[in-house]
């Protein structure tokens, strides 16, 4: 067999990955976890201003969104509490997600049926109820994809994740505005909290992972130590830790201050809202699946460390095609170079990322894990960007975006001595006879 087939062959073996049953599942799962996102945010805000709720109202409630940033509070329970019947029946993974997905429907009907301006009480609870709920099916999917998958094919179930979670926020955004023109948004509710059905599916023909976790200790105060100081204990022991929290913290430090300010550095440039619409939520979206599909291919055929560095040279790269747009003004190839480039690129390291921080998870311990590594990458992309608006104001957009690529240097060169830290063993030479 010649090199070429053989690179041949080896590309085709990883893009097979994508063709399990458990991938679909994943999918199915993922458009789940998406569909309620915009259900408490955007889609939200734009039925409550058009029912004439004030901006300082609409910007209140959207704090309903708060459980999102503190899932990591109650994963543990999600790792080690059983539910009577269900557990028995489905297993821990999919008896906890057929659960929170039909309570889920519940709250997304209750959601529609509030009569905005005047049941805003209502609606804020209701509100938070369904952002609790659609953040617990996040902790259980991340976990049972984690658990369900071998390490191989971790990059694709990272894509294939994206990927549903992506279209289920296409439903419930475009999706959900385009019906609110021909019914009324309590209807527009009850089709959304119908389309939970397909994550429901999901779990239906989904089959569970192996159970590696062991039994909890039946005191009060033992069981509480073993799920919530366990985990933390677990992973400080791992060599290079700190190094890993650093690199989990930086990897989208230069993507996460450009995207910040992305929207204003259209608008400086004259955009109007329909051309940065269709290139940045269209063209734009088509891309990052393209990409998150590379990317979760490049993880089964080079392996995550080195897709993640590929990943990372990438999004740097990328950065700087912002810093030619600047030069060129109103020009909409330009624009569609340079969002293309960088959505492309944003999605193949993402499917490499989500692929790292699921192979850093103990399976005693997923869900606590993965949603703590999740919070501390969400608060480094929140808090790390606070500076961007003060950065471009004082480099001007191609300074800006130029800087932002050289964001990128510490996280690649902690990753470095990561693949160093990781570097398996060299076999030693059989003596000779």
């Amino acid at each position: 067999m010649t090199d070429a087939e053989t690179h041949r062959d080896g590309w085709r073996s990883a893009l097979a990955v994508y063709t399990s049953r458990r991938q679909l599942v994943i999918f199915l799962m993922g458009f789940s976890s998406g569909l309620p996102l915009l259900l408490g945010f955007s889609t939200l805000s734009f039925w409550l201003r058009e029912a004439d709720v004030s901006l300082a109202a609409i910007g209140g409630l959207l704090t309903v969104a708060t459980p999102y940033s503190l899932k990591f509070l109650w994963a543990p329970l999600l790792d080690h509490v059983r539910l009577p019947y269900v557990t028995g029946w489905l297993g821990l993974r999919r008896g906890w997600l057929l659960v929170v997905q039909l309570l889920l429907m519940v709250s997304i009907v209750a959601v529609g049926q509030a009569a905005p301006p005047e049941g805003l009480g209502f609606l804020a609870m209701a509100a938070l109820v369904m952002a609790f709920l659609s953040a617990t099916q996040d902790i259980v999917v991340d976990a049972y994809r984690i658990e369900i998958l071998d390490e191989s094919e971790q990059g694709a179930g990272a894509a294939m994740t994206q990927a549903g979670y992506r279209v289920g926020m296409l439903a419930s955004g475009a999706g959900a505005l385009a019906l609110a023109d021909f019914m009324t948004w309590d209807g527009v509710y009850a089709i959304m909290a119908g389309l939970i059905l397909v994550g429901i599916a999901g779990t239906l023909i989904a089959d569970e992972p192996l159970n590696r976790r062991p039994p909890p200790p039946d005191k009060p105060l033992a069981f509480l130590r073993h799920a919530t100081l366990d985990p933390l204990k677990d992973f400080a022991t791992r060599k290079g830790w700190v190094l890993i929290l650093a690199f989990v913290l930086l990897y989208k430090y230069g993507d996460s201050v450009a995207g910040a300010m992305a929207n204003p550095f259209y608008v400086d440039l004259g955009f109007s809202g329909v051309e940065i619409a269709s290139v940045t939520k269209v063209f734009g979206v088509v891309m990052t699946m393209v990409g998150v599909f590379v990317g979760g291919a490049l993880v089964a055929r080079i392996g995550i460390l080195p897709a993640l560095a590929v990943g990372g040279v990438l999004q740097a790269a990328t950065n700087l095609t912002f810093a030619w747009l600047a030069t060129r003004g109103h020009d909409m190839t330009a624009l569609a170079v340079a969002v293309g480039a960088d959505n492309f690129t944003g999605g193949l390291g993402s499917a490499a990322f989500v692929a790292y921080l699921s192979s850093l998870c103990n399976l005693a311990f997923t869900a606590t894990q993965y949603a703590l590594l999740t919070s501390l990458m969400a608060f480094g992309r929140t808090m790390l960007a606070a500076s961007s608006g003060w950065l471009a104001e004082s480099l001007g957009w191609s300074g800006f975006f130029t800087a932002t690529a050289l964001f990128a240097i510490p996280a690649l060169v902690l990753l470095w001595f990561l693949s160093r830290i990781y570097a398996p063993p060299v076999p030693k030479e059989a003596p000779a006879g």
